[in-house]
């Protein structure tokens, strides 16, 4: 793993005993396959159900395209998360896989349509990159259905190495995401 750790940080992944850190981490939850509001809101319920996760902020849903996918793909619904952890940044990967498998997500080809889809965006200002998991998320910097829904949560949402969620969005389409206001998550 290549990481650029902050000397004056603790790192939650290399401390012994108990006592972590907490560090806030952007999760987007996406579904275009079966009953997706529900799916979405399941993933949501079983974030917050997490040991070591408190759910700080759910955004809006949003309606979207979906990208590179299959031709006659379902539209997506997305939203974003902010949550506070002490886990591990694998051990919060390692959940966010087990949430989607609790909802009958098939990993198929790229871009497939899915039952759930829970990526980690950011943890903290953590950067890595290894054979499971590289943060921050490669592609959230161009992606609308990330970006809109965190802005509308956390105006200074920052994605390390690449800039601030508020500059980033003026620099993407965000013709194929459209708000849902007639669906809301429950909390």
């Amino acid at each position: 793993m290549s990481e650029t750790p902050n000397p004056h940080i603790l790192d939650a992944d290399t401390m012994t005993g108990g006592m972590r850190p907490i560090r806030q981490a952007v999760l987007a939850i996406g579904s275009n396959l079966g009953e997706r509001r529900d799916n979405v809101q399941g993933a949501v319920e079983a974030l917050a159900d997490t040991p070591d996760v408190t759910l700080v902020s759910v955004s809006a849903v949003y309606e979207t395209v979906p990208v590179g996918a299959p031709e006659g793909s379902r539209d997506f619904l997305n939203l974003v998360v902010l949550i506070d952890t002490t886990l591990t940044v694998h051990t919060l990967l390692d959940r966010c896989l087990a949430i989607e498998d609790a909802f009958g997500r098939e990993r198929a080809e790229r871009n497939a349509p899915r039952t759930l889809d829970v990526d980690l965006i950011v943890v903290g200002d953590r950067i890595a990159h290894d054979d499971k998991l590289t943060l921050p998320h490669p592609h959230a910097h161009e992606r609308a259905f990330v970006l809109r829904p965190w802005l509308d949560l956390d105006i200074e949402g920052e994605i390390p190495g690449q800039g601030f969620v508020a500059d980033l969005i003026g620099g993407i389409d965000e013709s194929g995401i459209t708000k849902r206001e007639d669906l809301e998550i429950v909390l």
